[in-house]
């Protein structure tokens, strides 16, 4: 592996952190005072190939020492999107005679239970709360569903974002004012 400059260095250190390639460039080159600037070299940057390759060898390090897989990644975000509440608790209404009114008639009382499925019996690590108030309201929370599934399918390639690019674009075009029987002769298909 090819060394790196000492400012590509101190670059790929702070890109590591939260990769973040703007700040990371901002402080490797702190003479760099514009946001957008910091950016387009950031983003060049990580294309650099001696760049990219210590920053994938220290990313495959970190993932032996710490075990933090993106496979482990991926399952504990399956386990939230794929989740069920049913698996944790079980509601229902019970009606219940509570009196017979003046004409006989039955009064009948709903009350709403929920039984809770014992902790020891459960994967807990897709809960997010459980909670019973002052007043008695039980609250109970599952991680967020939806982001769990965007961030899978953004793993797996099922959602691109729209990437707007402004400015002009200017393309080197050699045959720029030629005339039709020129470009014929060019491409052959003159008829003489």
């Amino acid at each position: 592996m090819s060394k790196l400059t000492p400012k590509q260095k101190i670059f790929v250190d702070e890109y590591l952190v939260d990769l973040n390639a703007t700040r990371a460039y901002k402080v490797a080159y702190p003479n760099c005072k514009k946001e957008e600037t910091a950016a387009q070299a950031g983003s060049r940057l990580l294309r650099n190939v001696k760049v990219k390759e210590h920053i994938d060898k220290r990313m495959k390090d970190r993932e032996k020492r710490t075990e933090v897989t993106q496979d482990k990644v991926l399952q504990e975000l399956a386990k939230i999107g794929f989740a069920d509440i049913k698996d944790y608790l079980e509601y229902k209404t019970a009606k219940t005679v509570v009196q017979h009114d003046e004409n006989g008639e039955p009064v009948i009382d709903y009350q709403q239970i929920v039984n809770v499925i014992d902790s020891k019996e459960v994967d807990t690590s897709v809960i997010q709360e459980v909670s019973i108030g002052k007043d008695g309201t039980f609250k109970f929370k599952l991680y967020d569903k939806q982001k769990a599934l965007v961030d899978i399918g953004k793993h797996l390639g099922m959602f691109t974002d729209k990437v707007e690019v402004k400015g002009n674009l200017s393309v080197n075009n050699p045959f720029e004012g030629l005339t039709t029987e020129q470009l014929l002769k060019i491409a052959g298909e003159e008829d003489g």
